[in-house]
């Protein structure tokens, strides 16, 4: 067995009980990028030098202490700042920041319980995408069919964990971007709710929506990686005060009783029918555990998509202004006057989908269009945000599917944006209402590609989203299945 097909729970007896050290761990992921990396291409960055010495440090001090994500080798997408560490956002226009200043908060607490950050993981650029092909470094493929794409943004997040490069990552997500990257590579990916992880360092998209989450292969795991990351953070103006539960605890519960919602328009039209069967087969799973679950309505969903990219876009064109060729990041070599530095800096930094992004912001907030456009999808996103409250006085979760297809070809809808922006739409309603989902694999397409199933719980309640998903993994074996890569693990 590979040292990743191992539980944080089990890696952690075996360092107490010295079978195995904080450096074998490590090695074990810097080998296993050096077999699979120049396929998967997850990495942008590697940060090997500093991680193998860390890690003799680590293996020098390891007490009874010891916290449960002690020495474990963790990825790190590349919007997430670290300290000394090249961050790129996937972009050419930060691709000389090498050497950050600070931290993250997330980076903090993570150093906090001693992990090891192997490196910065590809996503598409400043995290606009569903591919990872609009990375200006590399397309991420999927470890299960390297002709397929990871997902996106942080594709790279989702395929380092797949293909047994790291134990967890992180990743970002601003409208899907966590969930259906882990759908797609069979992975777990959680997106808590706003405000409960602290977005200091986290270079901004769309700051009313963005949140970093957990990427692990189990739902244990990912409990414990969101236990050591999240609380109130004084850096971070959204960052929510509230108390912080056990999450390990919740998964000692089991779903009799538990009562679930099915939105009508998670099934309909556009699922997969392959995605919509394994989907029905998990809710049986659940009625076979003890839970009910019935069919309701989230009527506004369908205006989800629009709303999404067009404040998502509005926030971007805000936020990206920063990124103009003075106190950082690329500027351009042309001998021009500043106001062309600033047009032909941005113009060679940013990539295609970046600078469509912006241009639809920036109309949508400009004179004479900001009520006809954005402020119209901010009354529709309260209304997405009302249909979920009405469901969750009723019910205990929401499942469906996390995407209404498995994995797509690379390259197959990279020229058709628009089909590529309605792949997010059983995703953008859990960002804008800003509750927190999660996504487990839930079965396989006939093309070999995973599935996954969407869970999604009300505000700060990742307690019962955690009890609902690790019900259905203990139950099943999805989540043990491995993608035979590099002659397998």
């Amino acid at each position: 067995m590979s040292l990743f097909d191992f539980t944080l729970k089990e890696l952690q007896e075996k360092l107490h009980n010295k079978e195995i050290t904080v450096s074998d761990l490590v090695e074990a992921s810097y080998d296993r990028i050096k077999e699979v990396d120049g396929e998967v291409k997850a990495f942008i960055t590697l940060n090997e030098e500093a991680a193998k010495q860390q890690a003799k440090e680590l293996d020098e001090k390891l007490g009874a202490e010891a916290s449960i994500l002690y020495g474990m080798p963790i990825g790190i997408k590349d919007n997430i700042v670290t300290k000394g560490l090249r961050t790129t956002c996937a972009s050419q226009i930060l691709d000389n920041l090498t050497d950050p200043l600070y931290d993250a908060t997330v980076i903090q607490k993570l150093e906090n319980e001693q992990t090891v950050t192997i490196g910065k993981l590809n996503m598409d650029e400043f995290a606009m995408g569903s591919s990872t092909e609009n990375s200006s470094y590399a397309d991420t493929r999927n470890p299960w069919n390297t002709d397929y794409v990871p997902g996106g943004s942080s594709g790279g997040s989702a395929a380092a964990v797949a293909a047994g490069e790291v134990f967890f990552s992180l990743g970002s997500d601003t409208g899907g971007s966590i969930r259906q990257p882990a759908a797609f590579c069979g992975v777990v990916g959680l997106k808590p709710t706003y405000g409960l992880v602290s977005r200091f360092g986290l270079v901004a998209f769309a700051s009313s929506l963005d949140q970093i989450g957990p990427i692990t292969r189990t739902v244990e795991d990912n409990a414990h990686l969101l236990q050591a990351i999240v609380g109130h953070d004084q850096m971070d103006s959204t960052s929510a005060n509230v108390e912080i539960p056990n999450y390990s605890e919740a998964l000692q519960q089991d779903v009799k009783g538990l009562r679930i919602a099915v939105p009508k328009e998670y099934l309909s039209e556009g699922v997969d029918p392959e995605v919509k069967e394994a989907v029905l087969a998990a809710l049986k799973k659940y009625e076979e555990l003890g839970a009910t679950w019935e069919e309701v309505s989230l009527p506004h969903s369908k205006y989800a998509v629009a709303a999404y990219y067009l404040l998502a876009s509005s926030e971007a064109s805000a936020n990206l202004a920063r990124f103009d060729g003075i106190r950082y990041g690329k500027r351009t070599e042309k001998r021009v006057d500043m106001i062309d530095m600033f047009k032909e800096s941005r113009a060679e930094g940013f990539g295609y989908e970046v600078k469509r992004r912006i241009m639809l912001g920036t109309f949508a907030l400009s004179s004479g269009y900001y009520d006809a456009y954005y402020k119209k999808a901010q009354k529709v996103r309260t209304l997405i945000k009302e249909d979920f409250e009405k469901i969750f006085a009723d019910y205990d979760v929401v499942i469906g599917p996390t995407t209404p297809t498995p994995a797509y070809k690379v390259g197959e809808k990279i020229d058709d944006p628009l089909t590529m922006y309605t792949d997010d739409v059983l995703t953008t309603p859990v960002n804008l209402a800003g509750l927190p989902g999660i996504s487990i694999p839930c079965g396989f397409s006939s093309a070999g590609l995973p599935i996954g199933l969407q869970i999604i719980g009300k505000h700060f309640d990742e307690a019962m989203i955690y009890r609902t998903a690790y019900a259905f993994e203990q139950a099943t074996d999805f989540h043990t299945k491995r993608p035979n890569l590099g002659g397998g693990q």
